[in-house]
């Protein structure tokens, strides 16, 4: 027996994580000198959390500290619970080192302490997926071992398509300049978003009109989901529930996969996306 933990930048409501028997430690944000904590909807109203983006909010956030992580390990490990967490990538936070060194904390005081930090090289949805998975395979009898070979051989199998409606959020975050966010909101540009195979975000196209980011989101994860028939695809959004419903019907269009799930962007991650972002993420062909 061993315990799945992740955090909730994997953006998968806290129902599904409990009914897969799946722990998380919630991200903070702060808005407007007031600290949230994510715990994915258990008692935190995203739709607020939204209404005071387009408010003119601009939300911080932080990584997880180390002693957060060892509180967070030590109640599993102190019951000689083995662990696996399936961390948010380290290209994108600094939470992956705090995990680590807090490992190292837990064995001091209990040295056969069994805790796996596994870098998801992922976020949102595609960590979200990555973590619905093994919970399923953990349910069908998979050993932590096991767990973590397959996860290793198939970590850059999970791929994540972006696009955002507002560059503002990506300016400033520094993937984009100042004037490049200006001028692509004059010109109604959208850049199209993917997480490299060193879990970092990377703009690899900009088109014209929203339609066409979501076709070019749909054409995307067609061709690289293998084995539809078998594949759950994730679609999460910030606010553009409307955009999603139809990035769902475009992707159906043309496979039909075991199931396809739309949730709500959280709010660490729409913290730097801003409103009106719709990601969508399976697992098939490996990142290049």
């Amino acid at each position: 027996m061993y315990q799945i933990l992740t955090d909730s930048c994997c953006d998968i409501p806290y129902q599904v994580l409990k009914e897969n028997q799946v722990d998380f430690i919630s991200m903070h944000v702060d808005v407007a000198g007031k600290e949230l904590v994510d715990d994915l909807g258990k008692d935190f109203v995203i739709d607020d959390f939204y209404e005071e983006i387009k408010q003119g909010a601009m939300p911080t956030t932080s990584q997880v500290n180390v002693g957060r992580y060892v509180e967070f390990f030590k109640q599993y490990a102190s019951q000689q619970v083995p662990v696996l967490y399936i961390c948010f990538s380290s290209g994108l936070s600094g939470s992956y080192q705090s995990a680590i060194q807090a490992v190292e904390l837990v064995k001091e005081e209990l040295p056969e302490a069994q805790i796996h930090v596994f870098d998801s090289l992922a976020a949102s949805g595609g960590e979200g997926l990555m973590v619905y998975e093994a919970a399923k395979r953990q349910q069908a009898g998979m050993s932590l071992a096991d767990q973590l070979t397959w996860l290793e051989e198939n970590r850059l199998t999970y791929q994540h398509w972006v696009t955002v409606d507002d560059l503002n959020h990506l300016q400033r975050g520094g993937r984009i300049s100042k004037t490049s966010a200006v001028l692509g909101g004059l010109m109604n540009i959208k850049p199209i978003i993917y997480v490299d195979p060193a879990g970092k975000l990377e703009v690899t196209e900009k088109v014209r009109g929203r339609k066409k980011a979501l076709q070019l989101l749909a054409d995307r994860i067609v061709t690289a989901t293998q084995e539809p028939s078998e594949q759950s695809i994730f679609i999460t959004n910030s606010a553009a529930k409307a955009e999603a419903e139809e990035l769902k019907t475009l992707i159906e269009q043309k496979i039909q996969p075991k199931e396809i799930r739309i949730f709500p962007l959280g709010p660490t991650i729409a913290s730097h996306t801003g409103l009106g972002c719709v990601a969508v993420f399976t697992r098939g062909k490996r990142r290049d």
